[in-house]
């Protein structure tokens, strides 16, 4: 599964169960997320023991993009069956901001740096 664009990219690995979000997100409202929350969904219907999500190449996200995230991880939550994984960049101001905030979310997520 791949959503490719010319400023960003989301893709699934699927034998890693790797999300990974590449570029910059700056679609505006959820209607231009809709292909990236149905990867989403499709990724938490699978429910594989552990999903990553890499984000150490997203060097921008905006508050709907966020908001997106926000609501796949607590979608993962509620399944109680997947662990999670997000992998941020130190080097990316925005991550170290946004990115502690979905352990609030889901207090067993576990935040990789890099």
């Amino acid at each position: 599964m791949e959503i490719k664009k010319d400023d960003y990219r989301v893709c699934y690995d699927q034998p890693t169960a790797t999300i990974y979000c590449q570029g910059s997100l700056r679609l505006s409202g959820m209607n231009e997320y809709a292909p990236i929350v149905e990867l989403l969904n499709n990724v938490a219907e699978q429910e594989p023991p552990v999903i990553t999500l890499n984000l150490t190449d997203l060097e921008f996200l905006n508050s709907s993009g966020i908001s997106l995230i926000s609501k796949f991880v607590i979608q993962v939550r509620q399944k109680q069956t997947i662990n999670m994984i997000v992998k941020g960049s130190n080097n990316i101001p925005w991550q170290k901001k946004s990115l502690k905030n979905l352990q609030r979310l889901m207090p067993s997520l576990i935040l990789e740096w890099e």
